[in-house]
């Protein structure tokens, strides 16, 4: 396993860490099972559990805390809030007001008095960056959480949370949470230099993006990730983004084949190789899953590997581009830009 400064925090995190949304009920994952898949992946190296209050309705919040019973002070502890959290209107965002109760009930669910990295789900277009780096800094200095970050933020955005900080001089996210994946490769040319300037640590997810470059996914086969009846309409073959994904994958297992790696592997030492990146958000469902996922901890892919990566999808591209989570607000609700 290799080991990467978070940022400018001085901590030491895994190149793999391990993401626990499907612990619960979105993964139909036990409670014996995340237990042992948090077991192998600690003994293989891995020192970041990444979970958050909305996965499967705080229930992962609560497995994590079992699992990590014992040895918390091991392990690099991170959740998010700002997802809603039940049909009231407040239970949500990143207030004052809910910030200070999320996390409360966080701390609650996992069994412990602290979180390393408290992370925003989503940028609230509706709070102020003061309003929430003020609520944040003083979670901070009550102790409660080490760090906090950012997570699916647009450039622009994170770069405003960073001078809203300077300016009421509050504490600033220190790391961002992107998707990043072969097929999904937008934040290079605005996130990622964005973060890299500001010296934020960044751990990507769905660096297998959503299944499609697990190796279960290929021309002529049945698709039976468990993604495929989760977000169906991302493996729609009657889509175009999801035919010109199929058709680089297809290009992609050559690529692999021909380098001697699986296409986990592929996956997983391309979003490691690029210099912004500090670690990378696995999301193992099984054992196996997780194994396989761990067999790519140590690999570094060589410059004729990467370049045949760009021949097949080129740098700052997203195949899947109406599957991004920062898009402003303006573009998604007409009556945002017709006032």
């Amino acid at each position: 396993m290799q080991y990467r400064t978070l940022g400018h925090t001085g901590v030491q995190v895994s190149s793999l860490a391990l993401g626990a949304m499907n612990f619960g009920a979105i993964g139909r994952t036990t409670q014996a099972e995340a237990t042992a898949i948090v077991d192998a992946a600690l003994d293989a190296g891995i020192n970041l559990i990444d979970t958050a209050d909305m996965y499967s309705d705080g229930e992962s919040e609560e497995m994590v805390g079992k699992a990590i019973a014992g040895r918390r002070d091991d392990i690099v502890l991170a959740t998010k809030a700002t997802m809603p959290m039940g049909d009231e209107r407040n239970h949500r965002g990143s207030s004052r007001r809910w910030l200070v109760t999320a996390l409360d009930d966080s701390l609650r669910r996992l069994g412990v008095d602290h979180v390393d990295l408290y992370q925003m789900h989503r940028w609230d277009p509706t709070t102020s960056d003061e309003e929430t780096l003020s609520a944040l800094t003083d979670l901070q200095r009550a102790g409660k959480i080490r760090y906090f970050g950012s997570s699916t933020f647009p450039a622009h955005r994170i770069v405003q949370a960073q001078w809203a900080a300077r300016e009421h001089h509050l504490g600033r996210y220190v790391t961002e949470q992107p998707s990043y994946s072969v097929l999904q490769r937008g934040i290079e040319s605005h996130v990622l230099p964005v973060t890299e300037q500001y010296g934020l640590g960044v751990l990507v997810w769905s660096p297998l993006a959503s299944g499609w470059l697990s190796g279960a996914v290929r021309a002529g086969r049945e698709i039976t990730t468990s993604r495929s009846t989760f977000m169906p309409q991302r493996f729609d073959l009657t889509v175009p983004a999801n035919r010109a994904r199929l058709d680089a994958v297809e290009q992609l297992a050559q690529v692999a084949d021909d380098a001697g790696l699986t296409m986990i592997q592929l996956a997983l030492g391309f979003v490691t190789a690029h210099p912004a990146v500090t670690s990378a958000l696995i999301g193992p469902r099984t054992l196996d899953h997780l194994h396989a996922q761990l067999a790519a901890a140590d690999t570094v892919l060589s410059a004729d590997v990467l370049d045949a990566i760009d021949a097949v999808v080129a740098p700052g591209t997203d195949l899947a581009a109406d599957e991004k989570f920062d898009t402003p607000p303006a573009l998604l609700d007409p009556a945002l830009r017709r006032r």
